[in-house]
């Protein structure tokens, strides 16, 4: 029954959309080819009668807030860029993000209880109604015993059950897309599903959460780009989690960018580099910065909150993307070839020439112009366009930061509408290289790396065959002899490649 279910919510879905008309709204009908206009108005016999009510996106949000959490996190991204799908359609959407209908306080009360283990009176001494409603969860504003204002993040009941059968839907619908429309393998649907299916799924464990929001407060103090509230971890079970309260005017209010004293342009440049710092320098960062999670106070203050989706990326992704954003911001088209290119991005039968020129007429085009001036849905369509030419397949280990990264720069164009992405990002990507990319730290990378295969190289030579008895024999002196020579031997390898690198 499993993949009968998916399959028939699957269709349910495509259903919602048809009778909404937001799969292919009419009031875009001008800008369809001639065979996608013929089938959007095929499609409209099926719509319903009340089909046309509400502009487009107020269509789609009606529609997939009937899907489920999966769609509306689709929604939530797409709020985030009014400059691909204009400032209309993005508005239209951005209800999603935190004001979902809320499930009555009671209930709430109730499900802080099972998951504390205690009465709301024995840690609270107020519990007030719902402030905000999102696809997963919801939020109260509450006060502690000692008098501190905290918020209470409590799960909806039954979102476990939801979640499972959209991720049989989303899974199925990826399973189909591979197996029937080739043009879209390159995009590895299976695997950009899976990603998105175990993100949300972490986002059900509110401990989890916990843990990583009080993992990402110290990473973001650092710097001080950003800030998070303290964890109150007596309030904190399986499905609920307390924390202290945010600071500032949420930012999917608008009057949060209309408050005295607020700098919007330092704002903006401290959400880029606050995402940057804490990929690029800590490896792990806030996967879910949409406005609905963020808080504004003048004159820059950004604090995030929900943290139910962490992206994480290894050392060497973060080179490639320093890298890359290096390259771009000298505009050296050559080198951010060659970085896709050692990535294993590209395949390696193209020529990395070609490649930086593909680079170079997406870069020239938006270098230099105000950000309210560059068409970013075409620029979006051009690369989308370069990729399929050059073989680029998406890469689910970076499915997050590729996310996150759009979302933001959604975020900060709306905070600052002339936003220049690559100025923010300078400092911090230019602290990073001259961090990690000069001599010292490529010393220390190469003397970690050597050290690590030498260690194997001992192991290799001294583990004996598997013994017969309980106590393996020690290494022989001939084996010892034999190891401390390939460590000498290493070592002066060692020696002579940094002294022909100093020279």
């Amino acid at each position: 029954m499993g993949a009968i279910g998916a399959f028939g919510r699957m269709t349910g879905a495509v259903l919602a959309l048809v009778r909404n008309d937001a799969l292919l709204p009419a009031e875009l009908d001008e800008r369809y080819p001639p065979s996608v206009r013929a089938l959007a108005r095929a499609l409209r016999i099926f719509a319903g009668a009340g089909a046309r009510q509400g502009r487009p996106g107020e269509r789609l949000a009606r529609s997939l807030e009937g899907m489920g959490p999966v769609a509306i996190k689709l929604g939530q991204v797409l709020s985030t860029r009014g400059d691909f799908f204009g400032r209309e359609f993005a508005e239209d959407l951005s209800r999603l993000k935190d004001r979902l209908p809320a499930f009555p306080t009671a209930i709430a009360r109730h499900e802080v209880e099972m998951a504390l283990g205690r009465t709301i009176e024995s840690l609270f001494a107020e519990f007030g109604e719902p402030l905000a409603a999102a696809s997963l969860a919801q939020a109260h504003e509450a006060r502690l015993l000692d008098g501190r204002k905290v918020a209470v993040k409590v799960l909806r009941p039954g979102i476990e059950r939801r979640v499972a059968d959209d991720a049989e839907s989303l899974a199925l619908a990826a399973r189909l897309i591979d197996r029937w429309i080739p043009p879209a393998r390159r995009l590895e649907p299976v695997a950009f599903a899976d990603t998105v299916i175990r993100a949300i799924t972490l986002e059900l464990d509110l401990r989890l959460e916990a843990a990583g929001a009080d993992e990402l407060r110290e990473v973001m103090a650092k710097d001080g780009y950003m800030a998070a509230p303290r964890i109150v971890w007596d309030g904190v079970g399986k499905r609920a989690l307390t924390m202290e309260w945010a600071r500032g005017w949420p930012l999917s209010d608008p009057a949060a960018l209309d408050q005295p004293g607020l700098d919007r342009q330092v704002t903006a440049d401290n959400l880029i580099r606050a995402f940057l710092s804490q990929a690029l320098d800590h490896g792990v960062f806030h996967a879910d910065l949409h406005e609905g999670n963020l808080f504004v106070a003048a004159p820059a203050s950004l604090t995030a909150v929900d943290f139910g989706i962490i992206g994480r990326i290894g050392p060497a992704e973060r080179r490639y993307l320093a890298e890359i954003l290096w390259g771009f911001l000298n505009r050296d088209y050559e080198a951010v070839a060659r970085t896709h290119f050692d990535a294993g991005y590209v395949p390696a039968r193209h020529s990395v020439q070609a490649f930086a020129q593909a680079l170079r007429a997406v870069g020239e085009a938006v270098f230099g112009r105000p950000a309210s001036e560059v068409p970013m849905s075409r620029v979006l369509l051009q690369l989308f366009e370069i990729t399929a030419l050059y073989e680029m397949r998406l890469r689910p280990e970076l499915v997050l930061l590729q996310k996150t990264m759009m979302t933001v720069e959604g975020v900060a164009r709306r905070i600052q509408p002339d936003h220049d992405i690559w100025k923010a990002a300078d400092p911090v990507v230019r602290r990073w290289i001259a961090r990690e990319l000069a001599p010292p730290a490529r010393i220390r990378r190469f003397a970690e790396e050597a050290g690590q295969a030498l260690r194997n190289l001992a192991r290799l030579i001294e583990t004996p065959p598997a013994p017969t008895v309980v106590t393996p024999p020690e290494p022989s002196s001939a084996g010892r002899a034999i190891t401390w020579f390939a460590l000498g031997a290493a070592l002066a390898g060692v020696a002579f490649l940094l002294a022909a690198w100093w020279r």
